[in-house]
């Protein structure tokens, strides 16, 4: 008699702690599986392109970004970027590399930003005496402003860190488009 209360009460702990124990993985996977789906509530994916071609001339760029909205006036978020340059018997670059940006946004129409860039620069320079190349990184700091129209940013940045001399940006101002899906 006593080992079928033994084996009763064994089999009802073991159902409720099974019960039990399952309904608590399952509170976990739902808080983690909201958690999961709130944080890519919350990425938006975007970047640039360039081409530029002319006689002799090509200009190439690939820039994609991923930023994070903390609230609707706060986005922080990173890039990669790729250049090549070729001037054709002149001029050969190939530049890489990535930033992180921060934006704000105090009113709906107005993105202020700052990001920082650091790039890779290789390249070659050809003329009548020979070639010379060069071998460095390039880091830029940009304060930007722009008028935002929903997914799409049009404004203007200063690369405070523009040197004359060993840059491979010709004037510290600069245009930009910036489009996050």
């Amino acid at each position: 008699m006593k080992k079928n209360s033994v084996m009763k009460l064994t089999l009802l702990l073991s159902i409720v702690f099974l019960f039990g124990f399952n309904s608590e993985i399952s509170a976990q996977e739902n808080t983690e599986m909201k958690t999961k789906s709130d944080f890519w509530n919350h990425v938006q994916f975007g970047g640039g392109l360039g081409l530029g071609v002319g006689n002799g001339y090509a200009d190439i760029m690939v820039a994609p970004s991923a930023i994070y909205n903390f609230n609707q006036y706060v986005s922080a978020g990173l890039g990669v970027q790729y250049n090549y340059v070729k001037q054709r018997d002149l001029y050969k670059a190939n530049m890489y590399g990535g930033s992180v940006v921060a934006l704000f946004n105090p009113i709906e129409e107005l993105q202020i930003s700052t990001e920082l860039e650091q790039l890779r620069v290789n390249r070659t320079f050809n003329d009548s005496f020979g070639s010379d190349s060069q071998d460095f990184w390039n880091t830029a700091l940009f304060v930007g402003a722009g008028y935002r129209n929903e997914n799409v940013t049009i404004g203007i940045r200063y690369n405070v860190l523009h040197k004359d001399r060993d840059n491979i940006y010709a004037e510290p101002f600069m245009p930009f488009v910036r489009i996050f899906f």
